[in-house]
C-alpha cells in the first residue's frame, strides 16, 4: 500500500536537554552495571561474621587490615584463586573445616612462590539470636558475632609433611604469651597450641612452653633441605585477630609477626578471601574491562558516545509523517490502484474492466442489454468506421503484460469518448 508521508514539521514532546538528561543517566547507570559486575561487587556481604579479613567480629581480621594500612602498608583483598601466585606476603584465614589437601597444595606451590603467613581458626561464631534484649541488640553493630567453645582444627595434622602439626585447646588462668624479646596476655583463658616438631622455628610460645607461631624456612620438599620461601602458622588467632588487638602489645607483636612471615618494604601484604567463599569468578564482563580486551572496550564507548553526539546535531525537527492512508475518494482510488500495482495483479482488471466499458457503451448508446452483439450493432450504426467492441473487449481480456493491458483498456476508453461528442 501506499505510504503517504505527510512532511510536516513538529516539535518533540521533549526538550533536547531533557531528553539529554535521560540519556547521560542511562548511558552511565548501565556503565557503571558493567563495572560493578566486571569487579564482582554485586552487593553480597562480606561482613558475614567468619573469621577473615573483611569481617568486623571478634574472629575477624578487618582491624589487622586497617592497621597495617594505617602503618603504611600497602594491602590487597584479593577474590581470585590466581591471587594465591603473587610474589608478595600472602596472609590466609581458612575456615573450621578447610579441605587438607587443598591446603596442602597451597603451601607447596607458595614454598616457591613467595612468603605465606597462614592464620589458623579457633572460634565457633554465632550471630545474636531474636531473643537478645532490645538495649543489647541497639548496640550490636553490622557483622558481629558472639563467641562459643574454642577449637583446634583437626585437618591441620592430616596435611602433607612437613606441614602437618598436631594442635590442641588448653585452658590457663594467666594465659601468656613470649617471644621475639616480648611478651604479653592472651584476652582469653582458652589457649590453641602446638606440639613442638624438629623442622620448625617456635617465634612464640605459651606459658607452658607449646609453640603459639611457628614457622618453617628451607624445607624438605623433595627429599632434602632447599631454599624455598618461609611459611608461618599463627596457631593461636587471638594473637592477629580484632578480639586480639584490642591490646597495644599483641597489636605491635601483630606487626612484628607480620614483618618476620617474609614481608618487604616494596611488596604489598595480600590477604586471600577465596578460601572463606568471598572469590568472585571470572566472566565476559570482567574480560571486557581488561587488557587486551580493554582497548576494544573503550573503543565501543567511545563509537557509542560520538553516534549519541551526532543524533544531537542534525538539522531542523524531527519530520511528522502524516497518516498512511488519506482521507477521500480520489485517495482512496489511487492507495488501491498503488496496492494493484505493488501486489503485480493488474492482470486481473481485465476483465472487471471490460464488463464495465460495456455497460457505459450501452448506456451511451440507449441498450437495455450490455452484450457484444448488442453493442457492435449499434456502433455499426453510429460508428460505422470504428472496430468493433467485442474485438477490443476480446483483445483486452487476452492481454498479459501490463503495457499491453494499459493500450486495449485505453482502445475502450477512446470509444467511450467518441460517444460522448
Amino acid at each position: 500500500m501506499n505510504a503517504i508521508t505527510d512532511q510536516r514539521r513538529g516539535g518533540g514532546p521533549f526538550g533536547r536537554g531533557a531528553v539529554l538528561g535521560m540519556v547521560v543517566i542511562g548511558f552511565t547507570a548501565f556503565i557503571a552495571m558493567l563495572y560493578f559486575l566486571s569487579t564482582g561487587d554485586t552487593g553480597g556481604k562480606d561482613n558475614n561474621g567468619a573469621a577473615h579479613a573483611a569481617a568486623n567480629g571478634l574472629n575477624g581480621y578487618s582491624a589487622l587490615v586497617r592497621m597495617l594500612e594505617a602503618e603504611g602498608y600497602e594491602v590487597n583483598r584479593s577474590r581470585e584463586a590466581s591471587g594465591m601466585d603473587t610474589p608478595d606476603l600472602l596472609i590466609l584465614t581458612p575456615p573450621s573445616f578447610a579441605d587438607a589437601e587443598e591446603m596442602t597444595k597451597i603451601l607447596r606451590d607458595r614454598a616457591y612462590t613467595g612468603p605465606t603467613l597462614v592464620i589458623l581458626p579457633k572460634w565457633m561464631a554465632f550471630g545474636f539470636p531474636a531473643g537478645t534484649p532490645e538495649e543489647v541488640r541497639r548496640k550490636v553493630k553490622d557483622g558481629w558475632v558472639q563467641l562459643g567453645d574454642a577449637f583446634a582444627p583437626d585437618w591441620m595434622a592430616d596435611l602433607d609433611e612437613p606441614f602437618a602439626i598436631e594442635t590442641e585447646v588448653a585452658t590457663d588462668e594467666t594465659p601468656t604469651w613470649a617471644g621475639l624479646q616480648a611478651q604479653g596476655v592472651l584476652p582469653d583463658s582458652s589457649v590453641v597450641g602446638a606440639s613442638r616438631k624438629s623442622g620448625q622455628t617456635a617465634l612464640l610460645m605459651d606459658g607452658s612452653g607449646r609453640p603459639l607461631v611457628v614457622q618453617f624456612n628451607n624445607v624438605d620438599m623433595f627429599g632434602g633441605a632447599s631454599d624455598t620461601e618461609p611459611v608461618t602458622y599463627v596457631i593461636e588467632p587471638d594473637l592477629m585477630n580484632n578480639y586480639g588487638l584490642s591490646d597495644g602489645e599483641r597489636a605491635a607483636m601483630a606487626l612484628r609477626l607480620v614483618e618476620e612471615a617474609g614481608y618487604g618494604s616494596d611488596y604489598p601484604v595480600t590477604f586471600d578471601l577465596t578460601l572463606n567463599g568471598l572469590g568472585a569468578s571470572v566472566n565476559l564482563l570482567t574480560l571486557a574491562f581488561r587488557p587486551p580486551f580493554l582497548a576494544a572496550t573503550l573503543c565501543l564507548i567511545v563509537a557509542m558516545l560520538i553516534v549519541g553526539w551526532r543524533s544531537f546535531q542534525r538539522f531542523g525537527p524531527a519530520v511528522a509523517n502524516g497518516p498512511a492512508i488519506a482521507f477521500g475518494k480520489s485517495r482512496l482510488v489511487t492507495n488501491g490502484a498503488g496496492l494493484i500495482m505493488r501486489a503485480g495483479r493488474l492482470r486481473l482488471l481485465a476483465e472487471p474492466y471490460a464488463d464495465l466499458s460495456a455497460r457505459r457503451l450501452a448506456d451511451a448508446l440507449g441498450l437495455t442489454k450490455h452484450d457484444p452483439e448488442s453493442i457492435d450493432a449499434a456502433l455499426a450504426v453510429r460508428l460505422p468506421q470504428e472496430e468493433p467492441f467485442s474485438r477490443r473487449a476480446a483483445r483486452l481480456r487476452d492481454a498479459k503484460k501490463p503495457s499491453e493491458i494499459l493500450r486495449a483498456a485505453q482502445a475502450l476508453k477512446e470509444l467511450e469518448g467518441k460517444l460522448s461528442k
